[in-house]
């Protein structure tokens, strides 16, 4: 996809509970910030904003680890990974509130768990020889008061910061896709990326639950969702056909990002948001 020069449209459909809104005002005169979780504190934030998202919105069937707290989306991989928080800062009026994260496992962490959650959906063999560059990105989510750039562009910047401080230039991840339509959106988004955003060969990767997107009723006119649009966007390769997650009701497509790949624009912005 061609590159544009504004920060692409990047969210997912989020639900959240708690805080009072904040006006279109206060939202744009609100300071943002972004953070590593240097505390189990700020991990259970994220995991609070996850949850809100994943079961209050998209009605997952969470199964997190013994321990957690109720209210709360944890999993075995979380311990092992950084957790990336924008959060608004504190004023009179309000708290401070986390508005954004994403998780990422270092090739280091995957080694230390016993891989990626990537290798629990599809087979990875091919890219076996890129996982000592590659850094996995999962459990995005954004406030939905903050789909905005300007928090995508803050979340960005910070990961495209940590690759080149960690030697890392590959990032690999699963962009899902609801499938309340039985999965024709899905089938129908994996036939027009696979026809000009698909992997060379030697870096393409089977499902291990695969969605039967070559029997599904035709969805051609379904868009591609704004979050793919966006990697895609930034030079973003599909690995393979979607795998089919029912414990999240959705289909996960494949996605791999080498830094390299990033328009130059794009790389300066995030670089210089960070």
């Amino acid at each position: 996809m061609a590159h544009v020069d504004h920060a692409p449209p990047l969210s997912t459909l989020l639900q959240r509970y708690g805080a009072p809104p904040r006006s279109a005002d206060e939202r744009a005169r609100a300071r943002l910030q972004a953070t590593w979780a240097r505390s189990e504190d700020d991990v259970r934030a994220a995991q609070a904003l996850r949850h809100r998202v994943f079961a209050g919105e998209m009605g997952a069937r969470l199964s997190p680890v013994p321990g957690t707290p109720p209210g709360h989306d944890a999993d075995l991989f979380d311990p092992f990974c950084e957790h990336l928080l924008v959060r608004t800062v504190e004023t009179d009026e309000h708290p401070s509130e986390i508005v954004g994260t994403y998780r990422v496992l270092t090739p280091d962490a995957a080694r230390r768990v016993g891989g990626l959650y990537t290798d629990t959906e599809f087979d990875l063999v091919r890219l076996a020889t890129l996982r000592p560059r590659m850094a996995e990105l999962g459990r995005s989510c954004t406030d939905p008061q903050w789909r905005t750039g300007g928090v995508i562009l803050m979340l960005w910047g910070s990961l495209a910061q940590f690759m080149q401080r960690n030697g890392l230039d590959i990032m690999i991840g699963c962009a899902s896709v609801p499938m309340a339509d039985g999965g024709r959106h899905a089938a129908a988004l994996w036939h027009r990326l696979a026809a000009t955003h698909l992997a060379p060969i030697e870096h393409r990767v089977t499902p291990r639950l695969a969605l039967p997107v070559d029997t599904l009723p035709d969805g051609s006119e379904a868009p591609t969702p704004a979050l793919i649009k966006g990697y895609l966007a930034c030079g973003a390769k599909v690995l393979g056909a979607p795998a089919w997650d029912p414990d999240f009701g959705c289909a996960d497509l494949p996605l791999m990002l080498r830094f390299a790949d990033v328009p130059p624009s794009y790389q300066r912005r995030f670089l210089a948001a960070a």
